[in-house]
C-alpha cells in the first residue's frame, strides 16, 4: 500500500478509570480488572493528503476487559460536528490503522478492538492547560470530563508528576492528573478521581514524535 501523508498535532487527553499512573503504560493489569476510558485531541495542525484538519478535535470512548494488549475491546469515535464530510472521513481513515506503520498507535488500535460502535458527530467544547494539568470536556448528552492537578494529602497543593516514555507509542512526555468523567454513549461509565494524561502530541504514520 502506497503510503499516506498524514499529520496531527494538537492537544492529548487520555482518562480512564484506574489508578494515577495508568497501568497500561507500565504493561500491567488495569487497577479494577477492566479498563473504561476516553482518549483522543484537539488538532491545532493537521492534515491527511490534501484535506485539513486544524482546529477540529476528536475522542474515542474504549472499553477493555482486561489488558489492552489481551484485545477484545470495544470503542466509539466522537468527532467535532464542525468536520466537513471529507474532514470525517479522513479522521476515519487515520484512526483505521490502514496507513500507519505496524506497532504504531492506530496500528495498534485496529488489532486490539473488536467491535466498533456506530460514531457520533457532536459539538465539542475542550478546555486544556498542559502546565496547569487542567482540562474540560464537553460533549453535550454523550461525555462530560474535567481534569484538575492531583492534590496533596496532607497539604492539599498541587502534586505533579511527569511521566516520560522515549518508546511510547501514544506520547513521549505527559503530565499526570486527576480526572472526573461521565459517559454517556454507547459505552456508558463514571469516574472521580481516577487517572488523567494530558500531552502535547504529534502523530504521524511512522509513529509518535512527541
Amino acid at each position: 500500500m502506497a503510503q499516506v501523508d498524514w499529520r496531527l498535532e494538537g492537544e492529548w487527553l487520555k482518562n480512564c478509570n484506574c489508578a494515577f499512573g495508568c497501568p497500561c503504560d507500565f504493561n500491567a493489569r488495569p487497577t479494577n480488572g477492566e479498563c473504561k476510558g476516553l482518549l483522543g485531541m484537539h488538532i491545532t495542525k493537521g492534515h491527511y493528503e490534501n484535506t485539513h484538519l486544524n482546529d477540529l478535535s476528536f475522542f474515542v470512548v474504549v472499553q477493555f476487559p482486561g489488558p489492552l494488549h489481551e484485545g477484545n475491546g470495544q470503542a466509539q469515535p466522537i468527532i467535532d460536528e464542525r468536520a466537513s464530510p471529507e474532514q470525517r472521513e479522513a479522521l476515519f481513515e487515520i484512526m483505521s490503522g490502514k496507513h500507519s506503520a505496524e506497532g504504531t498507535l492506530f496500528h495498534i488500535f485496529s488489532l486490539i478492538v473488536n467491535k466498533m460502535h456506530d460514531p457520533i458527530f457532536a459539538p465539542v467544547t475542550f478546555e486544556f492547560d498542559e502546565s496547569a494539568r487542567t482540562a474540560s470536556l464537553s460533549i453535550p448528552g454523550v461525555l462530560e470530563s474535567d481534569v484538575e492537578p492531583i492534590r496533596n494529602p496532607v497539604t492539599d497543593k498541587p502534586h505533579r508528576i511527569r511521566v516520560v516514555m522515549p518508546e511510547g507509542f501514544e506520547h513521549i512526555t505527559g503530565e499526570i492528573a486527576c480526572a472526573t468523567t461521565q459517559s454517556s454513549g454507547a459505552i456508558a461509565f463514571s469516574t472521580q478521581g481516577s487517572h488523567s494524561t494530558l500531552a502535547h502530541v504529534v502523530q504521524t504514520p511512522e509513529g509518535v514524535e512527541a
